[in-house]
């Protein structure tokens, strides 16, 4: 079943600005998410390196690098792709960030849960 849950206001995003963070349960696991802005686009990814599984943000919602136009790993300083999610630089070179289904209108971003994708609440 499909369900909608609001996860911030559209404008809190900025372009390459700091990313919300929030929880989902994913197959089964407990797990950070966060949702970015790029070019004007929002985009929601399971908080993982592709390489190693490590949380991407080297302080709370801090995702891009210096130029504010990469993800950056914290750990090991792969980049990815905000829009696509696709590793263009690191260790895991090709590799993709696990994308999470949101939708953005009445000035809400939010996330599509499905049965193998719930929203958490903050505890």
């Amino acid at each position: 079943m499909t369900a909608l849950f609001a996860i911030c206001r559209a404008d809190e995003l900025a372009n390459g600005g700091l990313g919300i963070r929030f929880e989902v349960q994913w197959r089964g696991q407990r797990l950070s998410a966060f949702i970015v802005r790029h070019q004007g686009e929002a985009r929601a990814y399971l908080n993982r390196c592709a390489h190693r599984g490590v949380e991407l943000d080297w302080e709370p919602g801090m995702f891009f690098d210096n130029d504010r136009q990469l993800l950056v790993c914290s750990t090991h300083g792969a980049l990815y792709d905000p829009l696509t999610g696709v590793c263009v630089s690191g260790p895991c070179r090709g590799a993709r960030l696990e994308s999470l289904p949101i939708t953005e209108s009445d000035e809400q971003i939010g996330l599509l849960t499905n049965d193998e994708l719930h929203f958490c609440q903050p505890t």
